[in-house]
C-alpha cells in the first residue's frame, strides 16, 4: 500500500477532475471508491510545533491499494502535485 499527502487546495482540484469523470456516487462510499479508482481518502490534522506556540495543519492522505492505478494517478495529475495551485 502507498499513500499520498495532498494539501487540501491540491486534491480540491484533482478531484474535480475525477467528478467530470466518475459519478458522484463513487466518491460516496469508500468501498467503491477503492474499487473504482484504487485509492480512499481521508483528512489528516498535524500539530506543527513552533517556539510561539503551534498550529494544526490539514491535508488529504491518499491510501492506493493497487500500484497500477497509483501510477497512473501519479501520471495524469502530477502537474497538479507540483506546487500548491
Amino acid at each position: 500500500m502507498s499513500t499520498l499527502i495532498l494539501s487540501t487546495s491540491q486534491w480540491q482540484t484533482i478531484r474535480a477532475e475525477l467528478h467530470t469523470e466518475h459519478p458522484k456516487s463513487v466518491f460516496m462510499l469508500t468501498h467503491k471508491m477503492r474499487l473504482v479508482l484504487g485509492f480512499t481518502a481521508r483528512n489528516h490534522s498535524e500539530w506543527i510545533s513552533k517556539p510561539d506556540g503551534g498550529y494544526s495543519e490539514q491535508s488529504i492522505r491518499l491510501d492506493f491499494y493497487n500500484e497500477r492505478k497509483y501510477t497512473m494517478f501519479l501520471l495524469k495529475f502530477s502537474e497538479y502535485m507540483k506546487g500548491d495551485q
